[in-house]
Formats: C-alpha cells, structure tokens, sequence
C-alpha cells in the first residue's frame, strides 16, 4: 500500500512508523527544510504520570516502549530519569497522597516520598519547606530538538521511508496530494498530521472540531557547569491542576482554589512550572498556556518572570542564565487524546496531541494504524 504522511513532527513520523513497519511504502511530505513546531519546542519529557488513568495511560507507556526501542535502534537518545512532584504546601502533600493511595488500582505506578527520599533523588530540588512529594518513575527525557530528525533518518535508511522536505502539501483531492512545486502525489492512504496549521488543507473539519490553539512561552539554561545533572523532571504544586490524571484526587478543587486566590496571575497565563535536562546539559524551563484570541507573536516578559520566580521556590541550579526563549503554538482537543476525522474516503486528518505529542504519538498511531490499514480499498 502507498500511505502519504502530511507533516514530519512528531506525530506524522509515528503514523510513518507504524505503516513502514507493516510494510507499507511510505513518503512524508514536510512543508519545511526540516521539523520545526511543537515537536522541537517541548521539554522533551515523555510523561506518562500526566496522562488520565486507564486507556490513555496505557497508551502512553506504550509509547514509551516504543520511545526506549528507538533509543537501541535509532541511538536517539533516552533518559528513563522518571519525575518528582513537589509538595511545599500541605494541600499539595495531601493531593498526591490520595492520588498514590488510588493508583495501584489504576495501574499507575508511583510512590509516595518523605522530603529525605525526595532530597537523595535530586540534588537540585530546595530543601526549604519541603513536605515530600510523589515518585514515578516511568517518565523520560529526550532531546527534542534532534530527535525528530533522527527518527527521520533511522525510518530512511532502515524502513525505505521517502522524505521530502521543504514540500509544501497546497491541497488535498481524494488520496491525491498537490504540493506547491506542482507535482502530484498519488497514494492509497493520506495522514495529514499538520499540527496546529492542519486547518490550511481542512479549515472546515478543523472550525467544527472544537480544537483550541495554545501557545506556550519556554526557555533553556547555558549547559550547567560541572556535568551538574538535575536528575528526574520536577514538577511542583501548580502542575497538579493542570494535568487531567489528577482529577482523581478529592481535595483537588481546594487546591486550585488556594492558587486561583493567592496568585491570580497565574492562572491568566496557563503557569505551571517543570524542568528537564537535555543529553547536552541545558535545563529547559517553562511554561504557560495562552488560548486561541489571546495568541499574539509577541512573547511577554511578564510570563518569563512569573515562570522563574515559580521554579526558584522549587529548584535550586549552578547557573540559571537564560541561553534561548522561544514559544511554540499547538492545537488541543479539550477532551480527546487526538482528533481524529476522516473528510474524504483514504483520508485521515490527526492532530490535535496538545502538549503530549512526545508522550502519546507512538501508542495513539499504532493503535490507530489497523484501522485504517483495514479500511476497504477506494475504487
């Protein structure tokens, strides 16, 4: 079968992945000299703890494995570091008691951990006012700004996947692709995977979809001095009212209200604060959320101070000099792990991963991918 990939972020090399691998003949055409969106503007983190118990956890550590199968095969590199909560408030400390308390019942596996524990697993985490916090360690780290070309590489030289960047797709007739260089493209099955800009072929379906827009203001560090390493990702306290696996925990709502209270501001701008480091040694901090009519191309330095100011009560770092800031924009379904829609017959539109494309992609397209490889033939 001949499947055309619209889009080499990370969610078209999944769907790239998963019909190479079943031998399918595939090219993806990318709009780009190379992968430029939400793909490489992300921690890096493949985050299983954030994903809602059952079904999409699942699917998450399945990409996961996935994720660890690429590091022996492609050498990209993956750092199975897990994640620490923090807890400084004793709401926090309770919210991630009840949420250990039920997960063995969902198949989530965690700990909970005294402010020792906590301490003897990072040395960057701030001692001061430490309650304890959650231990999983199932979380990874990679590097997102080389990882999607690497897997690029890797799905050529050892699947015969056909790549063709700096290709944009102009428009869409049935399975046949038009791209602006006046060249046709005919396939048996289309992914589109355009990300936030898949609206440009299918502004109807993308209208009617209920996706939202976010923007996300992030930065990284100069590389730490000393090979100093951070050792998991850390998340604190305002983490646990923005990731839906939460939603489990009874005094959740108590939380949210003390923020929403205390700092306002915080909640305006979508903050919550993480950390990760890459393969190089930079720590990359963020970040924000920013929907639909409040996106503007200007980033505000209202939102860097917030984050910093967040992630000094947390963390504590050799160097915390600012080596890059960039945002990136992605598109959100409020309730779905992907959107998914099928506007014409061969043609599969997929996007909308928010801001877990890194975790969620491998195990969304290959869950997804005998449906479509099952659909009757056109014609």
């Amino acid at each position: 079968m001949r499947v055309g990939v619209v889009g080499a972020g990370i969610v078209g090399l999944a769907y790239a992945w998963a019909a190479a691998a079943r031998g399918h003949q595939v090219t993806v055409l990318e709009k780009s000299p190379r992968a430029s969106g939400a793909s490489i503007r992300n921690f890096g983190m493949v985050w299983p703890i954030g994903q809602p118990c059952g079904s999409s956890y699942q699917t998450a550590m399945q990409s996961r494995q996935s994720w660890l199968s690429l590091s022996q095969a492609a050498g990209v590199w993956v750092n199975p570091c897990g994640a620490l909560h923090l807890a400084y408030h004793d709401d926090e400390l309770t919210v991630l008691q009840e949420f250990a308390a039920a997960a063995p019942d969902v198949g989530v596996e965690c700990s909970m951990q005294s402010a020792n524990q906590i301490l003897s697993r990072s040395s960057a985490v701030n001692p001061d006012g430490l309650l304890g916090g959650l231990y999983s360690p199932t979380e990874l780290c990679v590097n997102p700004r080389v990882a999607s070309a690497q897997i690029a590489q890797w799905l050529s030289n050892h699947h015969k996947v056909n790549f063709q960047f700096s290709t944009p797709v102009t428009s869409v007739e049935e399975t046949t692709l038009h791209t602006a260089d006046r060249r046709t493209w005919e396939f048996d099955r289309v992914i589109v995977c355009g990300g936030a800009e898949a609206g440009t072929l299918f502004p109807d379906q993308m209208r009617q979809s209920g996706l939202r827009l976010c923007k996300l203001q992030m930065f990284r560090t100069e590389v730490q001095p000393n090979q100093w390493r951070l050792g998991p990702h850390i998340a604190g306290g305002l983490t646990l009212r923005h990731y839906r696996s939460f939603e489990i925990c009874p005094t959740l709502a108590n939380l949210k209200q003390r923020i929403a209270s205390e700092k306002p501001e915080l909640d305006r701008y979508g903050i919550h604060v993480m950390a990760s480091q890459d393969d190089q040694g930079h720590v990359i901090l963020g970040d924000s959320h920013e929907y639909d009519d409040q996106i503007d191309p200007f980033d505000k330095e209202l939102i860097d101070e917030l984050i910093l100011r967040e992630l000094r009560t947390l963390i504590r770092m050799p160097t915390w000099s600012v080596q890059a800031r960039w945002h990136g924009v992605y598109a959100k379904h409020p309730e779905l792990p992907i959107y998914r829609d099928e506007p014409m017959p061969g043609v599969y539109l997929r996007t909308g991963t928010g801001g877990a494309g890194m975790t969620m992609s491998f195990g969304l397209a290959e869950a997804d991918w005998q449906a479509i490889e099952s659909a009757p033939a056109l014609g």
